[in-house]
Order: C-alpha cells, then structure tokens, then sequence
C-alpha cells in the first residue's frame, strides 16, 4: 500500500460509519469501471489500433475539421457571400 493511501484510510477512519460506508461504494465502483475498462481494452486492441490508423490517415490526408476549416477560410466566394 502506498504512503497516500495509507494516509487516505487514516482519514477515513475518522469520518462517521456512513460515510466511511459512501467513501468505501465510491471507492469499490471507481475500481469496478478501471477494471471493466481494462478488460474493454485487452478485448478489442486490433479494433482500437485500427481507429488510430484510420485518424491518423485522414489526418494526413488533410480529411480533418482544421484542414476543412482553412479551406472554408480560404474560399474567397464563400466569404464574399458571407458578406453579403
């Protein structure tokens, strides 16, 4: 157990039986959804690693909302209709 947590639990220890009760559901939930995440994740790496590819291809292709947006701001009829 780590100094912090150490010192966590002696905190704990002097709250009332009810919320060392709420801490100790916020604590076991919050290790509950790291622990359904980390199955989530060993589960699909090939389909996690495939999205990164995908983002990383349309980024390059200039397929990106940035690249979209300089587009539109470089488009001088669209900015003359704008204007209008």
């Amino acid at each position: 157990m780590t100094p912090m947590l150490e010192q966590a639990i002696l905190a704990a220890k002097e709250l009332s039986e009810a919320d060392q009760d709420a801490l100790a559901a916020n604590i076991l939930e919050w290790i509950e959804d790291e622990q359904r995440w980390a199955a989530s994740f060993a589960r699909t790496p090939d389909a996690l690693a495939e999205l990164a590819r995908e983002a990383l291809t349309e980024h390059n292709g200039g397929q990106t909302l940035d690249a979209a947006y300089a587009e539109i701001a470089a488009d001088e009829g669209r900015k003359r209709a704008a204007n209008e």
